[in-house]
């Protein structure tokens, strides 16, 4: 009998619903191939729209739902012209990170040769490496809680050793699987700023300590500055990296960039029990309505949620599914075909997710 796994879904703002519709649709259309598998969705009210309408960015019901779900399946949120009275923009995403402890931010940055990136590649060469952003604390911690007087303002970092050691546990974790699965070399660099602020420091000491716990796998240290500089220069030399929440959240963009753009770039938020996945890119309320958003980001990020889940609950079918449909964007780009005009094409939105579910039924 095939296992059903109860979806909650946050169809967001702008072109959210837009790039969700088709990806849920591929992911029925996954399912019932499989047999292994089945999902039940639902569709939770949250974001800036809803926050418009109602003084709510994310209603206690669908925080309660979205926690007793398998997973959590999010589009992109928020408008610009919506905000908090203190002028922060409406960010549920961020929300739901710090209610469930979502501590792992997983940006993963894959180029395979034909890929979109800005990048000379030589011929052979392809860039697989995983960012991992804390992203519960670190500078965002005081986010919407500042101090803010005529004459300065101030926000906190914080950094805690509970959360860095789950943190960075996940880190290695995944570079042990990745060595296993023949996509890495085994080794987690922590990417921080040491040198300059005693919090860094600290941050690095507990890493030293994890990596001290894992003799077969390679532990080193990295500048932020360098980091920057090294993912424009040798990108391919990475496997896993790992850095606090604002670090993370600048580099992730500078991945996507290497891809091709934000239309290329999935992401997840992970913890101990509840797990969200999201594209990296924004609401685009420009251009809402008119066909013209890039589904593949989102359709990767539920790549994401079937590897994780299948992970978790051991179906590997939903493993080799999130294969599947990574494999089907890939060469839907390479190609060139298929694509919306922020990739170079076009294609809307539905005819690019159409070609995803027609690439899916003649794979061998």
């Amino acid at each position: 009998m095939a296992k059903n796994f109860e979806i909650a879904v946050f169809e967001g703002d702008g072109i959210g619903p837009e790039i969700m519709e088709p990806t849920v649709a591929l992911l029925c259309d996954l399912a019932q191939a499989s047999g292994a598998y089945d999902f039940t969705f639902l569709k939770l009210p949250a974001g800036a729209a809803h926050y418009a309408k109602t003084g709510e960015s994310l209603p206690a019901a669908s925080l309660a739902s979205a926690q007793s779900a398998d997973a959590i399946l999010l589009s992109a949120m928020g408008l610009p012209h919506v905000r908090y009275p203190d002028g922060t923009e409406i960010s549920p995403q961020i929300d739901l990170r710090k209610a469930f402890n979502l501590f792992a931010g997983v940006r993963p940055v894959r180029v395979s040769e034909g890929g979109l990136t800005p990048l000379k590649m030589a011929a052979g060469r392809s860039i697989d490496f995983v960012l991992i952003r804390e992203s519960t604390e670190g500078l965002f911690y005081t986010q919407g809680k500042g101090e803010v007087t005529h004459d300065e303002a101030r926000e906190t970092l914080r950094i805690t050793r509970d959360v860095s050691e789950l943190l960075f546990a996940f880190a290695f974790n995944l570079a042990a699987e990745r060595k296993h699965q023949g996509r890495g070399s085994g080794r987690v660099t922590c990417v921080d700023k040491a040198n300059v602020f005693r919090a860094f420091a600290f941050f690095r000491e507990i890493f030293d300590a994890e990596a001290a716990k894992h003799p077969d796998l390679k532990a080193d240290h990295a500048y932020v500055d360098a980091t920057a500089l090294w993912m424009v220069q040798k990108p391919w030399d990475f496997d896993v990296l790992v850095t606090e929440n604002m670090f993370g959240d600048i580099l992730s963009d500078l991945g996507a960039g290497l891809m091709g753009g934000l239309g290329l770039a999935p992401s997840a938020d992970i913890g101990l029990k509840n797990a969200v996945f999201q594209p990296c890119h924004g609401s685009a309320p420009d251009i809402a309505g008119q066909g013209k958003a890039n589904p593949f980001a989102m359709i990767l990020s539920a790549a994401m949620m079937l590897d994780w889940l299948g992970t978790k609950h051991g179906v590997s079918a939903m493993n080799t599914d999130a294969q599947r449909l990574r494999t089907a964007v890939d060469a839907q780009v390479a190609r060139r075909a298929d694509v919306t005009p922020d990739l170079g094409g076009t294609a809307t939105t539905a005819q690019a997710a159409a070609a995803i579910g027609d690439a899916l039924l003649t794979q061998t």
